[in-house]
């Protein structure tokens, strides 16, 4: 079959979204759209601009994320294009923003906001997606700890516009140091791997070496057990490192913002330094249970060959958030309302004109199309969730006016003149 294929009863498809990846439309849409509306509005009262970069790069923008992610190691889909450049798919959004800092030298600190879709490979499952949705900030060009409390409290302020509460989530942050005083503690947490090597899970055994902080990040239990007992990172920090680190729960305080302290905290990054935090979901009936997080990249500038400059970001999982909230009842898609639903019998070119006019003058219209039957319009003007009916018959058209019938909520049948259906619908008279 060209167009689909009989097996069970059924109609297959021919030709599906790819595995971990979906197709977004109805209430779902709506959802998504109101929630980035939400977002947008927050951190842009904040004094954020939107930033739209290219949704591939040069591979090597990516691999500065580090050598022992996972991004790098086997999530991402690089590719080489038919001029021989070796490009890759977006997985992480920080890299392209810093690029982008780099190469047009904004003046500081810059503070945009991010919609974008991010690609991974992994084996899909519910809360991870091959294709998923990223909003977040970045704030290039400043140090200040004042700094990392606001970002952290307007990740927190918009998913508490949501609706999440602290019933529905959790906010841990922590301190991963810098290159003063990461070092020392990283030869400790690795000494203390190494004796206990054998009890740790296969992956870390053998790369734990690589980056001794991310085995405090894995899930397995056998690690989990055995770094139970590691030394932390909060106990190793240097004095700037610990007064920044002050500073930052001190503003959170201030801003009255719910958190707890996880000295096991690390971001997957390998660009973060001092500030690091995650949100989590504690409605979410799934193992991908963090809505997102983020953290302080103060030497990620000067890594991608720009000049040393400090900068802080988040990134919250649309797709997650959307459904940590339907799980939670929260969030459901808005109605579907228009203004007004032109409902015309006369076969004429006034429905044309009518719709047209009211949607110039900032109204939500819609009408049916096909020469449908009255009763059929009336129908879809039900369905479409309007206000109003304005029908035009025949003995409208001859009379010069449209007949408004209400189709939500009590009210009586009007008859008004044409020129004033625009007023009328408005509620100006």
């Amino acid at each position: 079959m060209s167009t689909g294929e009989q097996g069970g009863g059924k109609t297959r498809a021919r030709f599906q979204a790819p595995s971990g990846t979906e197709d977004v439309f109805g209430d779902e849409a709506a959802r998504f759209e109101r929630l980035v509306t939400l977002f947008a509005g927050i951190v842009e009262r904040a004094g954020f601009g939107l930033i739209v970069g290219p949704m591939f790069e040069d591979l090597a923008v990516y691999e500065r994320v580090g050598e022992s992610t996972d991004i790098v190691r086997k999530e991402m889909y690089d590719f080489t294009d038919k001029g021989g450049r070796a490009l890759a798919l977006r997985p992480d959004s920080t890299p392209s923003v810093v690029r982008a800092f780099i190469e047009h030298r904004p003046a500081t600190p810059w503070k945009v906001w991010y919609l974008n879709p991010h690609f991974r490979y992994d084996r899909p499952q519910r809360g991870r997606l091959r294709q998923h949705h990223s909003l977040g900030i970045e704030v290039i060009g400043s140090a200040d700890a004042d700094l990392d409390a606001e970002v952290i409290s307007l990740a927190w302020s918009f998913l508490t516009a949501v609706g999440f509460g602290p019933s529905h989530m959790k906010l841990s942050v922590n301190s991963i140091g810098d290159d003063a005083c990461r070092p020392a503690y990283r030869a400790a947490l690795l000494d203390f791997l190494d004796s206990r090597a054998d009890e740790l899970c296969d992956e870390h055994r053998e790369r734990r070496a690589d980056n001794p902080m991310r085995v405090l990040d894995c899930k397995r239990e056998s690690c989990r057990g055995v770094t139970a007992d590691a030394p932390v990172i909060t106990d190793h920090l240097c004095d700037e490192c610990a007064d920044h680190f002050g500073r930052v729960r001190s503003g959170l305080d201030a801003l009255s913002v719910e958190y707890s302290v996880n000295p096991r905290l690390v971001r997957g990054q390998d660009y973060y330094t001092r500030t690091a935090f995650e949100v989590e979901a504690t409605s979410v009936t799934s193992a991908q249970n963090a809505l997102g997080g983020g953290g302080r990249y103060d030497g990620f500038a000067e890594a991608m060959g720009g000049p040393p400059t400090p900068a802080i970001g988040f990134g919250l999982g649309v797709d997650r958030i959307l459904l940590a909230a339907g799980d939670a009842r929260l969030f459901a898609a808005p109605a579907n309302e228009l203004d007004a639903f032109v409902i015309d019998t006369t076969g004429g070119m006034e429905a044309l004109r009518l719709v047209e006019e009211l949607r110039t003058e900032g109204l939500s219209a819609d009408r049916a199309y096909d020469q449908r039957s009255m009763k059929a319009q009336f129908r879809a003007a039900d369905k479409s969730g309007a206000r109003l009916a304005l029908v035009v018959g025949p003995d409208e058209a001859a009379a010069g006016t449209v007949t408004v019938k209400a189709l939500r909520g009590p009210g009586d049948d009007e008859t008004v003149p044409r020129d004033q259906v625009t007023r009328r619908v408005r509620g100006d008279g």
